[in-house]
């Protein structure tokens, strides 16, 4: 059943053959064993690419359960009479896990010398199964309804431009002045977020095109400090700056509303030990 569910959710038995050490030839042979046990046909397969049928479809979703209530009751089990220990794959993007999250990793692990972190920092988007994250740092609301997640934090905006910026362009007191000032582009928004979002809410039009868009805030913040435009980033990641007068906070009364920061992570390793204890520290060590 494990074989036949990664084949599945990894798109190839190249890819299943690889998670699990094995050949091809044998994943082949697993799910072949499978399909003469139940006397129906699972996959529908070609040169170049397999898909289910449909009683291989319902198959799935009840392999899919049956093994997250196994690893559930194993990892229960595990919980009654074990210490947090392993290794654990944490995901987040670039400026929270540089930031915010890298500091109470460090605290974390003082307090469990038995857990090994891997930290992934990145401002794409990250299928957490497919790349085998124990658990994910994601900002905003959550689409993806088959991951369990819980609030850790909350995440605000900051509008800011450097005090040169403003010597020269002037200083943009609401969303409809966004149109005659450069706007440092995050490409990482979705398509309504950002600068969009902020004049959407007043129904203002958006400008011209971004003349530096990147997907890294520390490039667009860099950026900002230079006097290239204005960036709208996490306030935290431009904090320091703005304490030391690099940059100045503008618009406060037009900022999108503060979103929810949840660590997100498959349903079948909710009761292990690591992370249960991890997720629990993070939402002690954020809550302010």
């Amino acid at each position: 059943m494990e074989v036949f569910v990664a084949a599945v959710d990894m798109g190839s038995f190249t890819a299943a053959a690889n998670a699990f050490r094995i050949s091809p030839a044998m994943v082949s042979k697993h799910i072949a064993a499978l399909e003469r046990r139940l006397g129906a046909a699972l996959l529908a397969r070609t040169t170049r690419r397999q898909k289910l049928t449909e009683i291989g479809q319902k198959y799935y979703e009840n392999c899919k359960l049956i093994i997250g209530h196994i690893a559930n009751a194993e990892a229960g089990a595990e919980a009654m009479g074990s210490a947090p220990r392993g290794q654990l794959r944490v995901s987040a993007s670039m400026w929270f896990g540089a930031l915010t999250l890298a500091p109470v990793i460090c605290d974390y692990l003082q307090q469990y010398p038995e857990v090994n972190i891997e930290l992934s920092l990145t401002d794409r988007y990250v299928d957490i199964v497919d790349e085998g994250i124990d658990v994910a740092i994601r900002v905003g609301e959550l689409k993806d309804s088959s991951l369990l997640a819980r609030k850790i934090s909350m995440f605000e905006v900051a509008v800011c431009a450097s005090p040169d910026y403003i010597a020269l362009a002037g200083k943009p007191e609401t969303p409809e002045d966004l149109a005659h000032h450069e706007c440092l582009g995050f490409t990482n928004w979705h398509s309504q977020g950002g600068w969009r979002l902020m004049q959407q809410q007043s129904g203002s039009k958006t400008g011209q095109m971004p003349r530096f868009e990147s997907d890294n805030g520390q490039a667009l913040r860099v950026a900002a400090i230079k006097g290239i435009g204005l960036i709208m980033m996490p306030k935290e990641l431009l904090r320091q700056d703005i304490e030391a007068g690099r940059l100045v906070e503008l618009m406060h009364d037009h900022l999108p509303p503060a979103r929810p920061i949840h660590a997100v992570y498959p349903r079948e390793r909710q009761l292990t030990p690591k992370l249960t204890s991890f997720v629990d520290f993070l939402v002690q060590a954020l809550r302010h």
